[in-house]
């Protein structure tokens, strides 16, 4: 988790709402993403969907079953719905999103039975994930 807080130190530094995603197979990074959608003008550009499309390309497949993905912030609809689509195995996320989150804040995606079946963890430095976010909106409301 340490890792993708790095990242959405990046994005932080870079205007980006303060999110980042590492993905990890068999013990080691083969993705690592921060929000982009500022700088790439794409509504996809979260975290998760970048590091989703990177981890693709590692692997030469778009199957990531035996990967974990470590985010900052709860998936929302869009990212939990590629998060199911790319088979990843596991997801470690830090602090909720209330406004979207597809974990248990708003719906409860991975909940529902489709072809793959997700394992999630989360609270994981919760408090650290949950700041950066904040003292971003903190930032950009005194502009």
């Amino acid at each position: 988790m340490k890792l993708a807080l790095e990242q959405a130190k990046k994005g932080f530094n870079e205007g980006e709402v303060p999110i980042g995603a590492i993905i990890v197979k068999d013990g080691k990074v083969i993705a690592e993403a921060h929000n982009s959608r500022e700088k790439i003008n794409l509504a996809t550009g979260h975290a998760e969907i970048i590091a989703i499309e990177k981890a693709n390309k590692v692997l030469k497949s778009w199957r990531l079953d035996s990967c974990t993905l470590y985010v900052t912030i709860e998936p929302c609809p869009m990212c939990a719905g590629a998060i199911i689509q790319s088979r990843i195995k596991n997801v470690v996320y830090g602090a909720k999103d209330k406004k979207s989150g597809a974990h248990e804040s708003v719906v409860k995606l991975f909940d529902h039975k489709f072809n793959h079946e997700v394992n999630v963890e989360n609270g994981i430095l919760e408090k650290e994930c949950s700041e950066i976010v904040s003292d971003f909106f903190k930032k950009m409301r005194l502009k």
